[in-house]
């Protein structure tokens, strides 16, 4: 009857207390995030094992340890294993009324067994014969030598340290792909790129475990119940891995030769308007975020919107051979100068007047022809213009690419009814309109594809955790122009790179035909609004006989050298042959057709 008062008014605070110690702990389990790879397989992100470090808080209190201040000691000791600050962690270990604490999520296991390493040699210094001796002078005076248990090092003040499996976030091949393929962020969830956007299918769904602890550890023959955690889905992409690295060296390479701010390169299979490559430089490494500028985190080539200059003269030079308006070799008067709305208009070179068929016109990238041959889209200037918007927007100009990709801009077309001024004859050779690099890289592959616009696509489908793969749906295909349209055009735009008096002469690839166009525009700065600088691009396709690629280069605000067939035909050149041979796609087995680019008046 003694003994009973004494559990249940005399002790029963300090046994409540101790029980309070040993309870049920639900905790989560988490999901083994799916991995990215290329269109062969190659491992672009994947998961690998690791630890959070955690803490049961109640485990520090002078009452537990017999320390007065467990806290400090165990973050000292703590502090340079986990790389957190000191005080950081002194304030979660100093958190009796709480259960949980995480000291540092995901660390590899070498940390964890150095944790494990310092909690053993507490052990075995407690069990030795000096410490067996000191630990009866707990909570009594010191001995002859001022010395306490705590002095002797015999209090693990690491006893409240725990672990938790869970998984870190990788990027085997560093910042290969890294625009597209994006990075996770402290909480493991997808904070751009592809990993963001499809965050819901890689991350699975986390399971939970319910058990009965007594000092942190399990009882084992208390039970416990478990939901397993189902994984995410892997999400295989259409890029290929070598030709990736390709544009990749390319774009890095130019965008440094030339002192540029930045640029990209895209890679399109026409047939069936996959990407197989989307670089950009200045790039990033995800798996260490700390050493990458904030601004190159994301993906220009689709989230930059930039006026593209001649490279848009193929959509307005659609229009014109599509209706009917004129042929590839109706002749073109072209004056020096030419007087529209409120400007005079200015070829990139000065000239006596030039006499050019309608393929020399798109050859030397004349900017005057250009506007002649668009004007005659319909009986007014108005009616003009609402022609050519509608061949625009059906190749895709203003209208999101269908990507779905975070952060892309879908470019900027204003309603033919809104084109003021002389922004109606800038628009037919690529200023006072905006894309993004990916659009720029459909129209040529419409053309190569014989006139059919192919949605672009970056994701060949996901194998879900059953092993099971599922394609991602059929990219939706519309025509944009007729076959024959189509065939003109590439002739023509074979020109452009075949012909002595093309701009496009350095993106010749010997043994292959090649059709493409260059673009030198004038930049706007997004940070001022204003016009500043240039943006260079080439776009074309190869081989120009049977297509089978299509490659865009673009640099943005260069300073060594500004023209698109400077900067960017090496580039197009690098990467389309390495694409090619990559791809074993065979030379071209004919010659170009050679069009007349200009005409004889009459005396």
């Amino acid at each position: 009857m003694g003994r009973l008062v004494q559990l249940q008014l005399v002790d029963a605070s300090a046994l409540a207390a101790d029980a309070a110690v040993n309870r049920f702990v639900d905790d989560v389990l988490p999901a083994d995030r799916g991995a990215i790879t290329d269109a062969s397989g190659t491992i672009l992100a994947t998961t690998v094992d690791a630890y959070d470090i955690t803490a049961d808080p109640t485990m520090f209190t002078p009452e537990q340890t017999k320390v007065p201040d467990a806290p400090q000691q165990a973050a000292a000791l703590l502090a340079p294993v986990l790389g957190v600050d000191r005080a950081k962690l002194v304030a979660a270990l100093s958190a009796p009324d709480r259960r949980y604490a995480l000291l540092a999520g995901r660390r590899t296991p070498q940390t964890w067994t150095q944790v494990k390493e310092l909690q053993a040699a507490f052990a075995r210094q407690a069990g030795t014969a000096t410490c067996r001796a000191q630990a009866a002078k707990v909570g009594k005076p010191a001995d002859q030598g001022g010395r306490t248990a705590v002095d002797a090092g015999c209090a693990n003040v690491l006893a409240g340290v725990f672990h938790r499996e869970t998984s870190k976030r990788v990027y085997p091949a560093g910042g290969l792909a890294s625009n597209v393929v994006g990075f996770v962020n402290a909480e493991g969830l997808g904070a751009g790129g592809l990993e963001q956007q499809y965050q819901a299918g890689l991350a699975g769904r986390d399971g939970r475990i319910t058990y009965a602890q007594s000092g942190g550890r399990l009882v084992p023959t208390a039970g416990f119940h478990e939901r397993a955690a189902v994984p995410g889905s892997d999400l295989r992409l259409t890029l290929d891995r070598d030709i990736q690295w390709a544009a990749q060296r390319a774009i890095t390479d130019q965008v440094q030769a030339a002192g540029a701010e930045k640029g990209y390169v895209i890679v399109q299979d026409v047939r069936t308007g996959q990407v197989l490559a989307m670089a950009t430089s200045p790039g990033f490494d995800a798996n260490d975020l700390s050493k990458a500028a904030p601004s190159a985190l994301g993906n220009p080539a689709l989230q930059d919107a930039y006026e593209p200059g001649s490279t848009a003269k193929l959509m307005t030079m659609a229009a014109v051979l599509d209706t009917g308006t004129a042929a590839w070799d109706t002749h073109v008067t072209v004056p020096n100068t030419l007087h529209r709305a409120d400007r005079l208009f200015h070829d990139d070179i000065d000239h006596p007047t030039w006499y050019l068929t309608l393929n020399g016109v798109l050859a030397k990238s004349s900017n005057i022809g250009t506007i002649e041959a668009a004007e005659h889209l319909g009986r007014t200037q108005q009616e003009s213009n609402r022609v050519l918007h509608g061949y625009l927007q059906k190749f895709g100009i203003g209208v999101p690419t269908g990507l779905g990709f975070p952060g892309e801009t879908q470019g900027i077309l204003a309603k033919s009814a809104d084109w003021k001024g002389s922004q109606q004859f800038t628009i037919p050779f690529g200023q006072g309109l905006s894309l993004n690099a990916l659009q720029a890289t459909s129209v040529y592959s419409t053309i190569a594809n014989g006139g059919v616009r192919v949605e672009p696509t970056l994701v060949q489908g996901t194998t879900g955790p059953d092993g099971r793969f599922s394609p991602a749906p059929a990219p939706e295909q519309t025509r944009v122009v007729s076959e024959q349209t189509a065939k003109t055009l590439a002739q023509m735009l074979e020109s452009v790179v075949s012909d002595e008096q093309g701009t496009g002469n350095a993106a010749r690839i010997p043994g292959y035909r090649v059709a493409g166009k260059t673009g030198t525009a004038n930049r706007v700065d997004p940070k001022t609004g204003r016009y500043s600088g240039y943006t260079a691009s080439f776009i074309g396709f190869a081989p120009a006989d049977k297509p089978r690629l299509t490659v865009s280069c673009t640099i943005q605000d260069p300073v060594n050298g500004h023209f698109g067939g400077q900067l960017c035909g090496p580039v197009f050149k690098q990467v389309m042959e390495f694409a090619l041979k990559t791809l074993q796609v065979p030379p071209s087995g004919s010659a170009p057709p050679n069009l007349p680019v200009e005409w004889s008046p009459s005396p």
